[in-house]
This record gives C-alpha cells, structure tokens and sequence, in this order.
C-alpha cells in the first residue's frame, strides 16, 4: 500500500507538473500576462480603461490624421476601397495612436461609455457617434475601410525575437472584430485644440487567443503643436534663381490652418519675399501650386491643395499689389510627392506650396 501511494504520488505530482507546463505555454494563459509595448504610454489627454493593456503604439510625430464624422458611404470612384466616411474631419498636431487589448468580460458600449464620461471630464464634445451597421457598410467596416486600414495597421505585438510571427496580434486586432462603437470628439480652448477618436469592438480572430472575445479598443488623438520648423525661409533671390532653372520652386514656409485655407500668420515672411522677388522681375508669370501628402481622399486633397494656391494668389494680388495676370493657382493634391508617403518625414516634405514658371 505505501509503494502504491509513493508510485501515485509521484504520478499525480507528473500529471500536474505537465498541466502547469502545458497552460504555461497556452496561448490563453500567454493572453492573461500581456504587458504594454515597450516605450508605451497612456497620452494625458486621456485615462486608459481599467485593466487594459496597450499592444500597439505609435506617437511623438507632428503629422496629419482624417477622422470620420459621418457613417461610411459608397464610393463613386473608379479605384480605392469601395466604403468611405461620408463627411470627414483633418486635424494636424502631435499624432498618437494606441491599440489596447481590454480586459474580458466587458462589453464595447460598456467601454466607449467610460471613454465618453471620461474625455467629457477632460472638456471634449462629442462630435459623431455610431454602433454597429450605424457606422455604415456591416458592422465592423469603418474600422477595416477608414480607421484601421492595410496601410496604416501598427505591427508591434508580438515583438520581434518571440519565437513567434512578430507584429500580427496587432496587425490584425480587427479582423472580423464584431460589436463594432465609435466616438469621435473634439476640445476646444485650453490646453489646446484636440481631435480624438475611440473605436471599440470585440475581438474575433480565433487564431490570436490575446485578443480573442476581449475588447479591443483603438485611440487616435491630434493636438495641436507647432510643426518643427527646420526649413528655412526660402529669400527672393533664391527664389529667381530657382525659377531661372530648373523653373520651379518648392517652398515650406506657407502654412494653414488644419483643414482650411486661412493662411497663418507666420507665413508671412515666405509671402513677402515671394511678393519681392515678383516685383524684381515684371516678366515672370507663375503658376501657385498647392501640393498634399496622400493621407485621407483623392478628391478631398485635390480640392483642398486648389484653394489653398487661391488663397494664396489672393495674398499676394490683394495685399501686395502683385497683377492677377501674373499669377495662376492649381492643385496637386497627392500627384507629385517628393519623398516617400510611408514616414512622417516624408509626408511633411509633400506637403507645400510649389512656385512654377508659366
């Protein structure tokens, strides 16, 4: 009896042992011990929901982001994605985007609820809200064909070097996320002028256990901050001989108001010098080019680069005294980048107002 009780022993204490190894390397226990990406943290614009974890992360960049204000929409155009925001909203500032992994258990209107009360206390006001198929297309599209598209998914989680295919937790959070909630708000006054939106939605890709039935929250936040301006004001002489060969001049120095075509103050030098170096030579003719980076719609940035070169042209022709015949604006848009779309640097250096010999 005492060898068959040290022989059970010994074989229960296996049996537990290959249990705890066994759940040690489940990938339901893997979601319970999830911590934040490394470098994380939560924005002071807003709390995190209690218990969640961030598995993706992207901030510190000034840059630009287009909020959806209105529920997706068909699209009448001959490419790109088949559902877009039937109005939308730009902001530029300090860019921050945050994917968490939320705790399970909670439901997505439980979550954007908190969020709601919560940007509320922090003077934000609501300015679109939609659940579900409200949003437009089928639950869940507003995330895939708007906010969290191919092309600007983070790929943080898992981290290179896990033994497992880095990035793809995060990457594909939303496939299939159902129960689909968004939130889009705007503060005004201090501390500053800021956009955010909150999506949140139940995590239905069965293949990654960590986000598996939790609620995946994703947050992107605008606020406003002075673009780092190392780009010096380019003087009327530079100007002639810019235009003189190779006949065009790209300038960084005329910068507006986000999503308008007010011209901000500090523009002011780049326009004088432009005025200057027109009134040095009566013959030049130019065409006044606005140029985008490819961040939001075609159409959308087609027409916002064109008035913007027309308030340009108005600047210079109503305070300046330069002749209308002189000048012509156009817009760009997205045609012409002169560094890649993919970084933020590149992006800043697309997005200009270029001077053109006619």
């Amino acid at each position: 009896m005492r060898r068959r009780s040290s022989l059970a022993g010994w074989l229960t204490a296996v049996a537990v042992t290959g249990l705890a190894m066994a759940l040690a390397g489940s990938p339901h226990l893997q979601a319970q011990q999830l911590t934040d990406v490394k470098g994380s943290k939560d924005p002071a614009a807003v709390k995190r929901y209690e218990g969640a974890v961030i598995i993706g992360y992207k901030s510190g960049a000034f840059d630009e982001f287009t909020f959806p204000v209105g529920p997706l929409a068909r699209s009448t155009a001959s490419s790109g994605p088949n559902l877009v925001p039937s109005k939308v909203q730009r902001a530029e500032g300090r860019y921050t985007r945050l994917v968490y992994r939320g705790p399970e258990g909670r439901s997505p209107l439980e979550v954007i609820r908190n969020y709601t009360q919560e940007l509320a206390k922090s003077g934000f006001t609501p300015v679109f809200q939609c659940a579900r198929a409200e949003c437009g297309g089928g639950d869940g599209d507003i995330a895939e064909q708007a906010l969290y598209t191919m092309e600007n998914r983070l790929k943080n989680y898992p981290p290179p070097n896990s033994g497992r295919a880095p990035g793809q937790i995060t990457e594909y959070a939303f496939s299939g996320a159902t129960d689909g909630r968004l939130l889009v708000a705007k503060r005004s006054g201090e501390p500053g002028e800021a956009w955010i939106s909150v999506y949140v939605a139940t995590g239905a890709f069965s293949m990654h256990k960590e986000t598996f039935g939790h609620p995946i929250i994703l947050v992107d936040l605008i606020e406003s901050a002075g673009m780092d301006t190392k780009m010096v004001t380019v003087d009327a002489a530079a100007m002639a001989k810019e235009i003189a060969s190779p006949g065009h001049v790209a300038l960084y120095g005329i910068l507006f108001d986000t999503d308008k075509t007010d011209i901000k103050p500090e523009s002011a030098a780049t326009i004088a010098e432009i005025a200057k170096f027109l009134k040095q030579d009566a013959s030049v003719k130019l065409y006044v080019v606005g140029h985008t980076d490819n961040v939001g719609l075609y159409d959308y940035n087609m027409g916002l680069s064109q008035r913007r070169a027309a308030a340009v042209v108005a600047e210079l022709t109503t305070k300046y005294g330069v002749a209308t015949a002189r000048l012509k604006p156009a817009g760009s848009g997205p045609l012409s980048p002169v560094a890649p779309n993919e970084t933020d640097a590149g992006r800043a250096k697309n997005r200009r107002v270029e001077l053109v010999r006619q």
